[in-house]
């Protein structure tokens, strides 16, 4: 196949345009969450179905990079709502997962701040606003939530879920 330099220039412009977009982030929001949240099983649980909510649990983000509460216990089966506010003046994400996934993720986030991500267990909250997280806790253990925005997670902006089994 031969590659003329006007095809090549084409194919690596629309490859860089490409992911361009994928580093989009910054201080912009996040477009809403999709209607129908990817079902995909973690070791911390899995996307949860709006209408299974069993308890609602409010989360307040700050600029001294805490959540309160820091410390949340929920048991084995249970669909939490969790309902995200921004009390800060900066942007404030919270995400969901095991230490190890939190850690990889933040050196991700130190490499290409401007990564964008949608996932069902993340929310990213402009100052003054409101996010949500609904996730159903369908395994055992103790998770993590961070805000893993570059140096919030660093600052300890970290959380832990205790998932007690039925």
């Amino acid at each position: 196949m031969k590659h003329t330099p006007r095809a090549l220039i084409l194919a690596v412009s629309a490859l860089a345009i490409a992911s361009g977009a994928v580093y989009a982030h910054g201080e912009k929001s996040h477009p809403a969450q999709p209607a129908v949240s990817k079902k995909e099983q973690k070791a911390w649980g899995i996307a949860g179905d709006p209408k299974a909510v069993t308890r609602t649990i409010e989360i307040t983000m700050t600029d001294a990079m805490r959540f309160k509460p820091e410390h949340i216990d929920v048991r084995q089966g249970e669909t939490i709502r969790f309902v995200h506010e921004n009390a800060g003046a900066v942007m404030h994400e919270f995400v969901l997962g095991t230490r190890k996934e939190l850690d990889e993720h933040a050196a991700l986030m130190r490499k290409f701040p401007d990564m964008e991500h949608d996932e069902p267990y993340m929310s990213h909250v402009g100052p003054g606003k409101r996010g949500e997280v609904v996730w159903t806790f369908n395994r055992p253990g103790e998770f993590d939530f961070a805000c893993l925005i570059p140096g919030h997670y660093e600052a300890g902006m970290v959380g832990t879920i205790r998932v007690a089994a039925r």
